[in-house]
């Protein structure tokens, strides 16, 4: 069977699973099915058993590969995904299977073929080639989870632990697919912390309905509902579409924008975004740098009870929000002046809560695993986009302790993550594959004049801190 036989083989499999937010059954199957994989194909050794682990979250996949090495590379991923039905799919999304579409050729499609499994499924397969090959002389932990939809609480937990589960090595990556839209990859030299929670208002806490009352009412009793547009717009006025505060980008991570603007095409992103509106103006290099400099509160669900009531006034209504606050600003602060202009007597009745939260964290350029991932773009015909740091949100401060760097690296094509026929293209599994093999050949001790090893954890996290 050829490597890309195998992988779509695996990658069929692991769709099959809802791995889901909420369908902790399909979870902790698909969390015990990888550990026994990874035990019989890879000679892994379990170090928190999925039977163990209580049955109330989503399990942690957590096994070592033991080389008989000083040296260890961690590999983080995630086997949980977004929720799919059926409507407009080409193939029913937790079946999944190859399609053949004219502008991308030979696809996979199903639900987390880019985002995640069908990285995990292409790496674990390609770990056990080298394996079986002898071609890693290091040891390599993998750890994967079934909350990085949902803000990572168990892991982060799990990495906070003293001692730390996992020995300090050389680096740690998230395998994914990163020529996103086809384009450059892109390598981030740090992540945007996030805080997840839902801001509730009830009637009954300040002289609204304790019930659900008839609309007919609406001239002379208050609607909770419009006490939550009035407590979201007080935190942070429509107008500004969500930003929370805006800092300048440093001098470091100008220098590397300025690089990055020369080459990058805003009408391309949008595009790759599906995105028809560009809510800031500028040059390229003033719109990048708002971007990466603005704490934002996105809004992911507005709800109101009893659901469904049009002819009401509900007794409460809340919002499902999250605060993406970029390394270098105060996240603690940012959300206790929300809490503060919440708990003002014209807003009472708002509640915030909390569900989970991480902090911003940046790296060095010259950080153990760089520039291996660099050169192995390099070395595939790729030119790679440096960011300071991602817009979008990861778990990266939870491994500070472990290694000097958290990289997502990998080149492939996929897309419509979240979405409709998500996919990744057979060629994109296949290129993926080579970029990580070169990645991990960068650490074994023939290539050491390459890639410096790191020396301990003795590289400095900017902005990483506990929560």
């Amino acid at each position: 069977m050829s490597r890309l036989d195998a992988t779509l083989e695996l990658l069929s499999e692991l769709t099959r699973w809802p791995s889901v937010a909420g369908q902790l059954s399909s979870q902790r199957g698909l969390a015990a099915w990888l550990e026994q994989w990874m035990v019989e194909q890879l000679d892994a050794s379990v170090i928190y058993p999925v039977a163990a682990q209580t049955d109330n979250s989503p399990p942690l996949v957590h096994v070592r590969i033991d080389n008989g090495s000083a040296k260890t590379v961690v590999l983080y991923n995630m086997y949980d995904v977004m929720p799919a039905d059926d409507a407009g799919w080409d193939v029913p999304p937790f079946v999944g299977g190859v399609c053949h579409w004219d502008d991308l050729g030979a696809v996979f499609v199903g639900r987390g073929a880019e985002n995640n499994k069908g990285p995990v499924a292409a790496l674990l397969v390609l770990l056990r080639e080298l394996q079986q090959n002898q071609q890693l002389d290091f040891n390599i932990e993998i750890l994967l989870e079934g909350e990085e939809e949902i803000g990572s609480g168990a892991l982060r937990r799990y990495l906070a632990q003293q001692p730390c589960p996992i020995a300090p090595a050389e680096a740690v990556l998230f395998p994914s697919l990163c020529e996103y839209g086809g384009g450059a990859p892109r390598v981030y030299l740090g992540f945007t912390g996030l805080a997840s929670g839902r801001l509730s208002v009830s009637g009954g806490a300040w002289g609204g309905p304790s019930s659900a009352i008839h609309a007919s009412n609406a001239g002379w009793i208050a609607n909770p509902a419009w006490r939550l547009v009035q407590a979201l717009n007080a935190i942070t006025p429509a107008e500004h579409s969500g930003v929370l505060a805006c800092n300048a980008t440093d001098d470091e991570a100008n220098q590397l924008l300025a690089t990055l603007a020369a080459e990058f095409s805003i009408n391309d992103e949008l595009q790759f975004r599906r995105s028809q509106r560009l809510m800031i103006e500028g040059d390229t290099l003033s719109c990048l740098q708002t971007l990466l400099g603005s704490a934002v509160l996105t809004l992911a669900e507005l709800h109101s009870d009893p659901p469904g009531g049009r002819g009401v006034i509900p007794f409460r209504a809340s919002a499902e929000l999250a605060f993406r606050i970029p390394p270098g600003f105060d996240q603690d602060a940012i959300i206790e002046a929300a809490q503060q202009r919440l708990a003002q007597a014209d807003l009472a009745g708002s509640e915030l809560q909390l569900f989970d939260r991480y902090p911003g964290v940046r790296f060095s350029r010259s950080a153990s695993g760089v520039d291996a991932l660099i050169a192995s773009y390099q070395t595939l015909g790729a030119a790679p986009q440096i960011w300071p740091w991602a817009p979008g949100c990861a778990p990266a401060y939870a491994f500070a302790a472990v290694a000097p760097a958290f990289l997502i690296g990998g080149l492939g094509h996929g897309g419509n993550a979240h979405a409709v026929n998500e996919f990744v293209t057979l060629a994109g599994l296949e290129r993926f594959q080579q970029s990580m093999s070169l990645w991990l050949n960068a650490f074994n001790d023939s290539a050491i004049g390459r890639v410096a090893p790191h020396q301990g954890n003795t590289a400095v996290h900017k902005n990483i801190g506990n929560t």
